[in-house]
């Protein structure tokens, strides 16, 4: 018999904290909206440590009924929360580094004039994801799927007076809706073909179903439409535009939401729904090709960008593709596990990010700093703990969810290994290229700048302002960072594989949850997850020698080493080369510098014609048509209606005599008719 664990507390402090915030907010000091915001996200993570607790004494996975929701025929769907290894990983991460990301927020935030909205909207989006996680059905996941959404919109154009940060904000709303769209249309073929959404209905009925080998099939169009869903809420190609601008919001909405939690509700879902996946090889064919562009195509970009928190964002969507191509090749461990990590060290690039803005006085432009590692010496060194770990150098947490990936890639195909490796080359160059031109040379900027180009104080609302020159963040913002450079350290360390001398508990901790359910088909090849050094496929189980890992884990190092050294060179050593070569490359740098030109393809494809179009239908066929020609009409028969009845006022006596008994007739008729029926 499972204890009651009150899952549904969980969700309900941050929307607590929310409601508190949002009423009384205003009218409250800041240290009041700080105590509410800090201590309702705080024991949300203290409860979930307590269900970890707890964990020995659970029979999983861990029902948990709310409420009655919806019944409608024969499908029902109730209000309910469900627990497993897989959401508790999710939990701890989403509550542990959210509450880092509240703290470090009191100081970034603090002299903000809207500083208890911005923790009302926080708190808002800890309790919608929370939910979305914990939830025990699509329908439920949905709910909190759309509620991110909403407060992802609210973060991002916090500074709605500001164009850029309002545009942003209608950007990832309009995006994400169309990844959303094929979501709710895989949600509809659920309820036509299994009559319900629950997660353990819909996996149990999926689960005796063969791999669809013959070609696409109901699975496969489920699957691939859910990926569309990810696609938008984790920006992967081609739905990925929206989280670069999403930059303009504040730097710890960027660490929260862009970082460590909404863009993995997408890696989420799909290793939720692992069931159906695997069961559908086209469909994790595509979750592996698109997490394989992605990987490579973001971190492309991000080579060329020079605002600090572009590359970061490039890097995430980069990032972000690793775990697809992860989950692809049927990986789902693996790619939970980079998961978790990128949530500690991306967080922690992102706030250090901050960190340095701080104390350049709003300054984003990493051409505008430099020299700064003696007069920031925190933010220096968890941001290089930061840097090492996503560059994946050996020991740190990066490292070894990296090396698990291309790993499991290789094994699936050497293209996905070879596009993941240059990938991997690729990410060490750009972070440690962000590293050198911030921390090294001499300082290019100007200390002192008091405000940004739209008039708002160049703290990025973080308290900046009124201290002059360069200078270390304050404790509450500092505390976060070190926490956060220890996760990113030893936070590997629950992944080592075996040819390492580990034995992969994280990968056996989540065994139950995809290990379980592999298609036991011995006929077909078989993606569900294996241990680190074997795969199945045609029923046979092969053992891979652990120097053959090893081998490969070597490769990674040196791709990893090759972009530093590539990065010392360039940024470091000859600081006149990246300009020779960047006017070598003439046209194609430019490119780069645009992004491909994405969003400008993408304004000129649809946005244009799309606005243009609906201001066509609107103006021509609604507005005047419709709107201006009911208003129009009706003062016209209004005026026609009064211009005749105007001529019975004529004055004349006998004219009135006449309408009196003619209308005395009418009622004597209505009279008699109404006595005969």
């Amino acid at each position: 018999m499972n204890p009651n664990l009150n899952l549904w507390l969980i969700p309900l402090l941050p929307l607590a904290g929310a409601a508190i915030n949002g009423f009384l907010g205003k009218k409250s000091s800041r240290k009041a909206v700080t105590a509410v915001a800090l201590f309702f996200c705080g024991a949300a993570f203290a409860m979930a440590l307590s269900v970890s607790m707890r964990w020995s004494s659970l029979t999983l996975p861990y029902h948990e009924f709310f409420a009655h929701w919806i019944r409608s025929g024969n499908f029902s769907a109730d209000f309910a929360f469900y627990l497993d290894q897989l959401s508790l990983v999710m939990l701890l991460v989403v509550t542990g580094v959210g509450f880092l990301i509240h703290v470090y927020s009191v100081g970034y935030m603090w002299d903000d004039p809207s500083y208890y909205r911005f923790f009302t909207y926080l708190n808002l989006f800890m309790f919608f994801m929370l939910t979305l996680i914990l939830a025990d059905n699509y329908l439920v996941m949905f709910i909190g799927w759309e509620g991110v959404g909403l407060a992802s919109y609210l973060l991002i154009g916090f500074w709605f007076t500001k164009d850029s940060a309002a545009s942003a904000g209608k950007k990832a709303f309009i995006v994400n809706r169309v990844g959303d769209f094929g979501f709710l249309i895989a949600l509809f073929l659920l309820i036509q073909h299994f009559g319900s959404l629950n997660f353990t209905q819909v996996f149990g009925s999926v689960q005796p179903m063969g791999v669809e080998t013959g070609g696409a099939g109901l699975l496969t169009a489920i699957g691939i439409l859910l990926m569309v869903g990810a696609c938008g809420k984790s920006a992967q190609i081609p739905l990925y535009i929206w989280l670069p601008d999403a930059m303009e919001g504040p730097t710890p909405v960027s660490a929260l939401i862009h970082a460590a939690t909404m863009v993995t509700a997408g890696v989420y879902m799909v290793s939720r729904s692992h069931v159906i996946f695997e069961r559908a090889p086209i469909a994790l064919t595509v979750v592996a090709i698109i997490g394989t562009l992605t990987a490579f195509f973001a971190a492309t970009i991000g080579v060329a960008q020079t605002d600090i928190k572009k590359v970061l964002a490039y890097s995430t969507v980069s990032q972000l593709g690793y775990m697809f191509m992860a989950c692809g090749v049927g990986a789902f461990s693996a790619g939970i596990f980079h998961l978790m990590t990128h949530a500690f060290f991306k967080g922690l690039l992102f706030l250090a990010a901050g960190s340095v803005i701080h104390a350049v006085g709003g300054e984003q432009d990493m051409r505008k700093m430099g020299g700064l590692r003696k007069r920031i010496p925190w933010t220096f060194w968890t941001m290089t703990a930061g840097t090492l770990a996503i560059a994946g150098i050996p020991g740190l947490a990066g490292f070894f969810s990296k090396d698990a990936i291309l790993w499991r890639a290789y094994q699936a195909s050497w293209a996905y290994w070879l596009v993941g490796l240059v990938t991997a080359f690729i990410t060490s160059f750009y972070m440690f290229r962000l590293w050198f031109m911030t921390f090294f040379g001499d300082y290019r900027g100007e200390a002192e700048a008091a405000h940004d180009h739209a008039g708002h104080p160049a703290h990025d609302a973080h308290g900046g302002h009124g201290h002059g020159g360069i200078h270390e963040s304050p404790k509450v913002m500092i505390i976060p960072l070190v926490i956060l450079a220890v996760l990113s350290v030893v936070g590997g360390y629950v992944g080592v594989p075996g040819s390492l001398g580990g034995n992969n508990r994280f990968d056996q901790f989540l065994a139950p949850v995809f290990h379980a359910s592999t298609p036991a088909d011995g006929e077909h090849t078989v993606v569900g997850e294996k241990g680190a050094s074997e795969q199945t496929t045609e029923g046979s189980e092969p053992k891979t020698e652990a120097s053959t890992e090893l081998l490969f884990t070597a490769i990674s190092v040196l791709a990893a080493l090759l972009g530093f050294g590539l990065a010392w060179l360039l940024y470091y050593k000859r600081k006149d080369l990246p300009d020779k070569i960047a006017g070598s490359l003439n046209g194609f740098y430019e490119m780069v510098v645009h992004k491909y030109y994405i969003d400008e393809l993408y304004a000129a494809v649809f946005v244009r014609p799309l606005i243009d179009g609906s201001t066509r239908i609107l103006w021509q066929g609604v507005d005047r048509n419709i709107i201006d020609a009911a208003v129009n009409d009706a003062g016209d028969v209004a005026r026609h209606a009064s211009d005749e009845v105007r001529h019975m006022q004529s004055g004349n006596i006998r004219s009135y005599a006449g309408w009196v008994a003619a209308g005395a007739a009418v009622v004597i008729v209505l009279m008699i008719w109404a006595g005969v029926r």
